[in-house]
């Protein structure tokens, strides 16, 4: 049987999962609901799958912060110390990453093992060539995105679907968190 594996990405909604400018985290659209929803979903066992772009990130933003920072919300925190497995070609060990796992390899390969070897379910935040690569190859179970109320149309960064693939999508759950965020959990499927 083989375990489900959640692309989780945070996008404006004009579809950017991050801006320049004087935009801060979250689009400083954050709010109690939200960060209390992130950090549930993160207390479930789960393993984390990371491409090397966003492992870099998340290394750099967070030996960057202080305890204080938001880089450092406790839902983060809670997925740094969840188990790991990055996908490279570029990347050396050690990883900067308390239970990271590096695996060299094509990531529909490493992930398409993953899905039928691993015991708890599979989430990815960001990495969004690598996931849009596993949701061409039909690996991602569901996509899961959360929207800020912000159009990032001259700052927008990391368009996440560009060059996707086309997909029919089936909501199997929505929420609004904070009043104006919302999160839209969707079962792809390749159309055509």
């Amino acid at each position: 049987m083989t375990t489900t594996y959640t692309f989780d990405i945070f996008s404006s909604l004009d579809g950017f999962g991050a801006a320049g400018g004087d935009w801060t985290g979250y689009w400083g659209k954050q709010g109690p609901q939200l960060l209390d929803h992130r950090l549930a979903q993160y207390r479930e066992e789960q393993r984390m799958v990371l491409g090397a772009n966003t492992y870099r990130q998340f290394a750099q933003m967070l030996a960057a912060s202080t305890e204080e920072s938001e880089v450092r919300d406790p839902w983060v925190t809670r997925m740094r110390n969840l188990p790991a497995t990055v996908v490279s070609t570029t990347l050396e060990g050690p990883l900067d990453w308390p239970d990271a796992t590096l695996v060299s390899g094509d990531a529909v390969e490493v992930v398409a093992r993953l899905k039928e070897e691993s015991a708890v379910p599979l989430r990815s935040h960001g990495s969004l060539s690598m996931n849009r690569a596993l949701m061409a190859a039909g690996l991602v179970d569901r996509v899961q995105v959360t929207l800020f109320p912000v159009i990032t149309g001259r700052t927008g960064l990391a368009p996440i679907f560009q060059g996707a693939a086309d997909f029919d999508l089936e909501l199997i759950e929505s929420r609004t968190l904070d009043g104006d965020i919302q999160e839209l959990v969707y079962r792809p499927t390749l159309h055509g």
